[in-house]
């Protein structure tokens, strides 16, 4: 007990330290013009990171509406079609492989297979790359969530007459909707602050751009360049998107637990 206490606290001291060396510097680095003005040249006083936000929430954006929709097919299938099937324990088992693979790993199959034969990098790339990290952890969740309907639920259903595409769609994907959810959130968490496969498909963009067949801006790559670069201007806001980007996967965590507490308390 004692040592798992020990334990709890050594993780949480450095969690801690994380935290607020990202606040303290964050802060001090915030200001107006971050929002309004793309990336400085090197060398250059001022500038914002207005480029690298656009980019973000566009590449999360273009991610989720490609990941949520087949991660929430696929544990469908999974959790209502293929619950005692060999294959559906197949499938798992790979998917859990997915789960646990370095986001490296998927940023060089989609260069691979996208950017390399195109010529070029591209947002559409990177959205891509982002889906493929997402994906696995949608399907995780939505199989586990729809496991835990009850069975009763579809056996009452059943005997009603009512069709079992219409039981899904409307019993239990309700049932299991705020689980659902919270995967498709912790999801969107994770890939909001990998770097690695952006830097292969993305790339980066120093000028605001939104066309998805170039290079395009994004908030995690930006930080990783600034935070490499020799110029203090830069370093200071590297720092304060790695707040903003904090802040974010905060809220979306944060969001994911009330989403949970309320279904909890609704079922209760």
């Amino acid at each position: 007990m004692s040592m798992a206490t020990l334990a709890t606290l050594f993780g949480l001291f450095w969690l801690m330290w994380i935290l607020w060396t990202t606040l303290s510097y964050g802060f001090s680095a915030l200001h107006p013009t971050l929002f309004t003005e793309n990336t400085p040249p090197p060398g250059v006083d001022g500038g914002g990171l207005k480029n690298a936000f656009v980019g973000s929430l566009i590449l999360i954006s273009l991610a989720v509406a490609i990941g949520a929709p087949l991660g929430i097919l696929a544990g469908t299938w999974l959790g209502e079609f293929a619950v005692r099937r060999r294959f559906g324990s197949v499938v798992r088992f790979f998917n859990d492989i997915l789960l646990s693979a370095p986001s490296i790993v998927i940023g060089l199959f989609v260069y691979a297979i996208i950017v390399h034969p195109l010529g070029q990098f591209s947002a559409i790339s990177g959205a891509i790359a982002l889906a493929l990290i997402m994906i696995p952890v949608v399907v995780r969740t939505t199989d586990e969530m729809l496991q835990l309907v009850p069975s009763t639920l579809r056996e009452a259903a059943i005997a009603l007459g009512v069709p079992y595409w219409r039981l899904v769609t409307q019993i239990t994907w309700r049932a299991a909707g705020a689980g659902i959810l919270t995967g498709v959130l912790l999801a969107t968490a994770r890939i909001s602050g990998e770097t690695a496969p952006l830097l292969f498909t993305a790339l980066n963009n120093q000028f605001y751009s939104t066309s998805l067949e170039r290079p395009i801006a994004n908030l995690p790559v930006v930080i990783f360049q600034f935070a490499m670069s020799p110029y203090q201007n830069w370093q200071a806001m590297g720092w304060a998107g790695a707040l903003i980007a904090t802040l974010a996967v905060l809220t979306l965590s944060i969001v994911s637990r009330l989403i949970i507490k309320g279904k909890t308390k609704g079922g209760a």
